[in-house]
């Protein structure tokens, strides 16, 4: 087996490497490491850390070996052979580890009363620490490979960063009432809530998280779907006031009923309402349309109560817009309909009359003949 007298790494293009296991283990007392900046070199020997080298170029020897010559006894003098494992660690700060929920987070949205289902991603950003406590840790917990990438990594904490961010989440939506609609501007108040909460257990691997951000919280389009058809019906609401929606619903199932191949009679019997109470509520339709109106125009035929700006009676059909013209009575000034033959209030007959003397059309209430001057009786 060749034994090697320089010992080096020259790093990937990419830098996504973390941790890059040296192929040979046959060295000797003399062999030169290097180690290029941004990374160090890690003596392993039975699974036990003998020495870290920083950057720079090094001779192995006996004194700067120490640790390792105490577990292999390894004697003085000439170029003695003795295996290690060499690891080379990735000291770089790595920013943009991806992260997000695999499986979503079911939460029934507080403002609109619509189940969701949430998922968050975003990056996080970690750098080496503590070397000797990260190999310790996590060097047995990985699959032994020669090349460990920092992919692999985000994939180890993964579940504590989806786990701490799915309680994040779930406890601002739901205990403090925010809509999964209106979340954006709380994303940096959760991400440094969800920081502070991973921190201390990432930091027990001997690394530090320098930044954690969530990029986006979203949910199906199925489920913006549903709470789309809330909006919508909120807005029928505020434009036309309860009272008119309401009316403008039953004239939808009427609509309904009346489109169905089975009649009326039928959509009411196939939605549960028997066909006498179904014809029954159709021949009061025009009544419960006059009592849900707001205020509105009294129908002068048959005192129905009309929606404001409606122009015929919605139970006998009369013209309703006489109703809106109104005059002043010339003998009590009392305000009255216009058209119509004797006042209300003092019942004098408000219809044109004729002069005795020239037979001139006369204005109702006047005293004298505007042809002839002459005195005219009421």
């Amino acid at each position: 087996m060749a034994i090697i007298d320089r010992v080096k790494f020259d790093g990937l293009a990419t830098r996504d490497w973390l941790i890059y296991k040296h192929p040979s283990e046959n060295l000797v007392i003399g062999t030169q490491l290097i180690v290029a900046e941004g990374q160090v070199a890690v003596f392993l020997k039975g699974g036990q850390i003998c020495d870290i080298f920083t950057p720079g170029t090094h001779t192995l020897s006996t004194q700067n070996l120490p640790i390792l010559q105490r577990v292999l006894n390894i004697p003085f003098g000439g170029q003695t052979p003795f295996t290690a494992e060499i690891f080379y660690l990735n000291t770089v700060t790595k920013l943009n580890l991806n992260w997000g929920t695999s499986d979503p987070i079911s939460i029934v949205d507080p403002k609109y009363s619509t189940r969701l289902r949430i998922r968050a991603f975003g990056q996080v950003g970690l750098k080496l620490r503590d070397y000797s406590i990260f190999m310790r840790e996590l060097i047995g917990t990985m699959q032994q490979s020669e090349l460990v990438s920092f992919d692999k990594l985000s994939q180890f904490f993964r579940g504590i960063i989806v786990q701490r961010i799915k309680v994040v989440i779930a406890d601002i939506i739901v205990n403090q009432k925010i809509s999964a609609l209106e979340i954006t501007p709380k994303l940096e108040e959760i991400s440094e809530l969800t920081h502070s909460r991973i921190k201390s257990t990432i930091d027990r691997y001997g690394l530090n998280v320098v930044n954690f951000f969530i990029q986006s919280i979203n949910f199906p389009d199925e489920d913006f779907d549903a709470i789309d058809s809330v909006l919508h019906k909120r807005a029928e609401f505020e434009l036309i006031g309860d009272s008119r929606y309401a009316t403008a619903r039953t004239f939808d199932v009427y609509e309904a009923a009346a489109s169905n191949t089975s009649g009326v009679a039928g959509a009411f019997v196939a939605g549960g309402v028997g066909l006498g109470a179904g014809m029954a509520l159709g021949g009061q339709m025009p009544q419960v349309m006059a009592n849900t109106a707001p205020s509105g125009i009294i129908c002068p035929s048959c005192n129905t109560n009309n929606l404001a700006g409606a122009k015929f009676c919605v139970n006998c059909g009369k013209d309703l817009q006489a109703r809106a013209k109104m005059t002043i009575c010339p003998f009590c000034s009392s305000e009255i309909q216009d058209g119509i033959k004797f006042c209300s209030s003092c019942g004098k007959n408000l219809e044109p009359q004729k002069c005795p003397s020239c037979g001139a059309t006369l204005s109702p209430g006047a005293k004298f003949c505007v042809e002839c001057g002459k005195e005219t009786t009421r």
